[in-house]
């Protein structure tokens, strides 16, 4: 495991990366294959933010992660970012700066670095052959190193940390929950909670809801109506009341389709992504990750 050697945390010539190289990782625009010309994202600006590129120390090499915290001094609560299947793309970094201007740190795990960017790809084919070689196993040891990371810097609270995700990181969310003890609430925006009834047993791949008895925090599951995704809910509200997991809940938006939090995209619905995001809030808040200086 690579060490960190410096009290703010290791810097990019510690990794043999130039600054320049780090700076450019991350996709500067919308993932391609999602974005609506119709579309008017959020966009929310860096004043009064500390944002940068960051690398974090994963078992078999650092990777990079877009992190954003107030400028301001002080200790804050640290919210993980986790993907889409496009990766660290415009709307990722605006999620995390969205956290840092409410007195988060936020920081977005560069998950598919190893394989390639999925964002500026148009062929859904190719993102999807860059997404399957990401192991969950990989991803998990991703998250550690993350945590890893956060608790070597000052500025982080070390007793207020959550982790929220979006589809395919909705996913990894509840399997974030379930693994480390570190995080105190999950909020997990739709994404697969089961196996697809044909698909072959894999090592490689964890499901939430085999997984439910081993929660560690309570998730707060945001799906939507229309997504089929979505068919897998009722069978995770019965193992977490059968594991006694009484503090996550799912709220099913009915008129809402997949992908209903992500801006640049057609999917979008503003009003229940405002809903969602305000029950975020208050879930992460009711589970003692409230926003602010400590």
């Amino acid at each position: 495991m690579v060490s960190l050697t410096r009290p703010e945390g290791s810097q990019p010539e510690d990794f043999h990366l130039s600054r320049r190289g780090v700076a450019a990782v991350f996709f500067a625009g919308y993932a391609a294959a999602a974005f609506s010309a119709e579309a008017d994202p959020i966009h929310t600006d860096e004043t009064g933010l500390i944002t940068e590129t960051v690398m974090l120390p994963s078992p078999d090499q650092p990777i990079p992660g877009y992190l954003a915290r107030p400028a301001a001094s002080g200790r804050y609560p640290a919210v993980v970012v986790l993907s889409e299947i496009f990766g660290v793309h415009e709307y990722i970094k605006d999620v995390c700066r969205r956290f840092a201007k409410l007195g988060y740190v936020a920081v977005a795990p560069a998950f598919f670095i190893r394989a390639g960017d999925p964002a500026p790809l148009t062929d859904m084919g190719a993102v999807m052959k860059i997404v399957a070689q990401a192991s969950d196993p990989q991803v998990m040891g991703d998250i550690g190193a993350t945590l890893t990371f956060l608790k070597a810097q000052a500025y982080v609270d070390k007793s207020r940390f959550a982790v929220t995700g979006f589809c395919w990181g909705g996913g990894e969310t509840w399997l974030a929950c379930e693994k480390f003890p570190d995080f105190k609430a999950g909020a997990a925006w739709y994404g697969r909670l089961a196996p697809a009834p044909d698909a072959a047993p894999d090592p490689k791949r964890y499901w939430p809801l085999q997984l439910a008895a081993d929660l560690k925090a309570p998730v707060l599951g945001l799906y939507a109506g229309k997504d089929p995704l979505t068919k897998n809910v009722p069978a995770m509200r019965e193992a977490l009341k059968a594991d006694g997991k009484t503090g996550s809940e799912i709220v099913v938006y009915d008129d809402a389709g997949h992908g209903f939090h992500a801006d640049y995209r057609p999917s979008y619905n503003a009003a229940d992504a405002a809903d969602g995001w305000a029950r975020l809030l208050a879930h992460f808040r009711k589970n003692g990750v409230g926003p602010g200086r400590a």
